[in-house]
């Protein structure tokens, strides 16, 4: 929350790796190993002094049940002093939006004045479980001392008890996973194939064409892959410069093979990064001649019911930032919507205009605004650039701050669906 009287929250530098689809370049490592490789260089970039990094803060969605503590191990990764404190937080999709949220409030109350937050996600190395059935026999021949007791137990084992136990890809409340819950908000907000197509195009070209001016030179490292260190990887690999409209019309259906319009071409992509920032507090910054790339105004976290239309939450948590940033939708000049969905995005933004939605849905007289489709993510989005679920926020507030410094905008927005039903929304602001 923004209170004029306590310090403002400065951004002062964000960096990510390249965003890789998932088996490919960063195949053979985990989260931690992305999330160490984006703070070392952020730290050697920045120059920042490490032994006044007071905490990290990092958002993690499919953890590691080696290194569940993700932040911690990032601190005794990275050469950082091992005296500081790391947490790790999980706000599916907008983890990483929840750990800069949560690194601001330590530099809002006076608790810290310089914080590293963002987050990290490989969905190459989903960690898959044994069934119930197999991990009792486990247990239980581990506390065999002899090894005719073992034999006994593992004898109890059936072939179907070898299959895997794969993480969950749906809602436990609805059971139905993101990409059906898209359709259903498709068909419900008649948002067509053609318009998902279109959406995605632009992610496309728009993203090629930011690679291509040079605009995401500060924000994305180069990553040298370990452990052979023969890789190198200097670019998003997810972005089609050369798709069309007819391609992407060309693409089956994914959930809703007969009647959908969701496909692989207009939907984000599984993909492997991390991404994160450097918060320090205004007067710290300026203490050290830094020129912040942008202050946090304000934020706000809302949710909806899942049973409704799952990916509608930026809707009810954008109204709340932008009333505790005193600011209205029309005084935002750079935006970044999360395109988890072409159909989401386009379904926020009808939300967003509908003078219904705001009487029935927020308790609102008028809508929350019109969205200018020139505003919102100028170089592309999660369709085209990916969305390592526990990173995408940190590279989203690092976008719009860069954009605000390149284009002279005052006020940023960040919004971001996430499961469950939530929603995030960000307000940031230019020197």
């Amino acid at each position: 929350m923004y209170y004029p009287a306590m310090p403002r929250v400065a951004v002062v530098q964000g960096l990510r790796t390249p965003f890789a689809k998932s088996g490919t370049h960063y195949a053979h490592l985990s989260a931690l190993d992305l999330g160490k490789l984006a703070v070392a260089e952020l730290i050697e970039r920045s120059g920042v002094d490490p032994k006044t990094v007071q905490e990290v803060v990092f958002g993690n969605v499919i953890p590691s049940v080696k290194a569940p503590n993700i932040a911690r191990e990032i601190v005794l990764g990275t050469g950082l002093p091992r005296k500081i404190p790391g947490y790790t937080v999980g706000k599916a999709c907008a983890s990483a939006n929840q750990a800069i949220a949560s690194a601001a409030d330590l530099i809002y109350r006076g608790y810290a004045d310089t914080v590293i937050a963002g987050g990290s996600e490989s969905l190459s190395d989903i960690p898959i479980l044994f069934s119930k059935k197999f991990a009792d026999v486990l247990v239980s021949a581990s506390k065999q001392k002899s090894v005719a007791g073992k034999l006994a137990a593992f004898a109890r084992v059936r072939p179907r008890d070898l299959a895997p136990d794969a993480p969950a890809i749906a809602e436990s409340t609805t059971g139905l996973s993101m990409g059906e819950s898209a359709e259903k908000m498709a068909k419900e907000n008649h948002i067509t194939r053609e318009a998902q197509d279109r959406f995605a195009l632009q992610s496309h070209h728009r993203a090629a064409k930011a690679t291509a001016d040079g605009r995401f030179e500060e924000e994305v490292m180069t990553v040298v892959v370990p452990p052979a260190y023969e890789n190198i990887v200097d670019t998003d690999n997810l972005i089609r410069a050369d798709t069309t409209l007819e391609a992407l019309s060309k693409l089956r259906p994914v959930f809703d093979r007969k009647y959908g319009t969701i496909t692989a071409g207009n939907s984000s992509p599984l993909t492997d990064g991390a991404a994160a920032v450097l918060l320090m507090s205004e007067e710290k910054a300026k203490a050290e001649g830094r020129k912040p790339i942008g202050y946090i105004r304000s934020y706000a976290f809302a949710a909806t019911d899942p049973f409704d239309q799952l990916l509608q939450g930026p809707v009810f948590a954008l109204p709340v930032a932008l009333e505790r940033a005193k600011i209205g939708l029309k005084d935002i000049g750079v935006i970044e919507m999360h395109e988890a969905f072409a159909a989401q995005v386009l379904s926020n933004i009808q939300w967003i205009g509908s003078k219904k939605i705001a009487q029935e849905k927020l308790g609102r007289s008028e809508p929350i605004g019109d969205i200018d489709p020139e505003k919102i993510n100028r170089t592309g989005g999660s369709i085209a650039l990916g969305h390592p679920f526990g990173a995408t926020g940190a590279r989203i507030v690092t976008t719009v701050c860069n954009e605000l410094q390149r284009t002279g905008e005052q006020y940023g927005l960040v919004t971001v669906c996430a499961a469950g039903g939530m929603g995030a929304a960000m307000v940031l602001e230019r020197e």
